[in-house]
Order: structure tokens, then C-alpha cells, then sequence
């Protein structure tokens, strides 16, 4: 049995944009369907990897684009945040690309209904969690070294996609007040939700790129941190989807 990596072109705000959807190309019965978000650099071969991983645990993973068709930035672009900052002094239009997104993958006839969920990593874990916070239509998030700062539109109540939150302790992008801070609006919106913490990671541990590089304190690769969270994300998807 193959992992099958098929690129798709689709609309949405401000589109085209362009994803890659990874499925197991013999098996004939619907699967849970995960959606992929990027982090700041947009849609790249590292998020379809991560699809591809999605897809041999069983499920259809689509690595999604936000940014828009060709819109893409790489470790040593200028003004490297170009389009991460567009939607985040926009995150309603932000709300709606993540929309359009899910719509592709719960449209596709390889998924079952009913049954969609969302990782994200950085950038892309505050993308997730801006999902649960809009009630758009997933069972559950999670959340790799994401941002928690708030939206500036209501999160609906109670929230009822389930959050798993994966945060290395050391992270100078989300240090420990902000986690404490999510962790009560997440309360606050009767969110069934769990925060898992490793000790000796910062921002960026799942991205093997960043393996033996550290652009600034506690930005850098951490082995442990990434295995640790894969299997608490898997258990995860697989309680929920049972």
C-alpha cells in the first residue's frame, strides 16, 4: 500500500491557493480527514511530510495553503513574515481562508462526514486554535509551539472542538503567563482541552530544519519534544475518532 501526495488547486478569499492532499491509494472507505497548517513560511514540503505521516496513522491529511497560490517564503527570505502578518492584522479574513480550507478536505469523497480535525504548527498552531475558537467544523485541534494571543472577534460558547496544545516550556514566543492566560479563556469556553508542556523545548521543536540551528534563544529543533508530542497528538486523533 502506497501514500499517494496529489497537489490541489482551490478557491477561496483572496485565492487561488494551491495544497497537497496525502492518502493511502488502496483504501476504498472513508477516512477521518486532518487538515495541515502551515507555519510562517506557508505550505512546503515539510507540511505535506506531515500529511503524508497523517495518512499511514490512517487518516486523509491535506497540507493546506493560506498565503494564496505561489506565495511562499523560505528560511532565508526578507521580510520573512510578509504574509503571516497580512492575516494576522486580519483573522477574520484569516477564519475564512481556514474555512475554505476544511471545505476542500471534507469535501473530498475520501473523507468521512462528520469526522475532520486540525493541526497547526506555529503560526499554524494559532491558526488551529482560532478554529476552535470560531466554531468552524472539527472534532478537535492541536496546537504544536502555537501563538495564544486572541482574535479580535468572539470565540463562540462553549467551545466544542476538543484542544490538545503542545508547548515547549521555553518558548520566548509564548512564555508561561500566556499558557496560563489560554488556559482560561479555553476553561472559561467550557473547552474540553489539555496542555501539554516539555520541559527544555522552545518555539519551533517539532521543525527538524532548525536541527543545530538556533536563529535566537530557544528557537531550535528538540528531539524529545517532537516524538513526545507526535504520539500525544496520534493518541489524541485516535480517541477521538474511534
Amino acid at each position: 500500500m502506497a501514500i499517494v501526495r496529489e497537489t490541489l488547486v482551490y478557491d477561496g478569499p483572496g485565492g487561488p491557493f494551491e495544497g497537497v492532499v496525502a492518502y493511502e491509494d488502496e483504501v476504498e472507505t472513508p477516512r477521518p480527514g486532518v487538515l495541515v497548517v502551515p507555519n510562517i513560511l506557508g505550505q512546503k514540503d515539510a507540511d505535506v511530510d506531515k500529511a503524508a505521516a497523517l495518512a499511514a496513522l490512517g487518516y486523509v491529511g491535506f497540507a493546506c495553503d493560506l498565503f494564496g497560490q505561489g506565495k511562499r517564503k523560505t528560511r532565508d527570505s526578507e521580510n520573512q513574515s510578509e504574509y503571516m502578518d497580512a492575516l494576522n492584522a486580519d483573522r477574520a479574513l484569516l477564519r475564512d481562508r481556514l474555512a475554505a480550507s476544511l471545505a476542500v478536505l471534507t469535501g473530498m469523497n475520501r473523507v468521512a462526514p462528520g469526522k475532520a480535525a486540525a493541526i497547526g504548527f506555529c503560526f499554524g498552531g494559532k491558526c488551529v486554535l482560532d478554529m476552535a475558537r470560531a466554531g468552524l467544523d472539527v472534532a478537535g485541534v492541536v496546537s504544536f509551539h502555537g501563538l495564544y494571543d486572541r482574535p479580535d472577534y468572539a470565540a463562540v460558547q462553549p467551545m466544542l472542538a476538543k484542544v490538545l496544545v503542545c508547548h515547549g516550556w521555553d518558548d520566548p514566543l509564548a512564555p508561561p503567563d500566556t499558557v496560563v492566560g489560554l488556559g482560561r479563556e479555553l476553561t472559561a469556553a467550557k473547552a474540553d482541552w489539555q496542555i501539554h508542556a516539555y520541559g527544555g523545548a522552545g518555539h519551533a521543536f517539532t521543525d527538524i530544519a532548525m536541527k543545530g540551528r538556533e536563529p535566537r534563544p530557544g528557537i531550535t529543533y528538540e528531539e524529545k519534544a517532537d516524538r513526545r508530542s507526535w504520539r500525544a497528538m496520534s493518541d489524541f486523533l485516535a480517541e477521538m475518532f474511534v
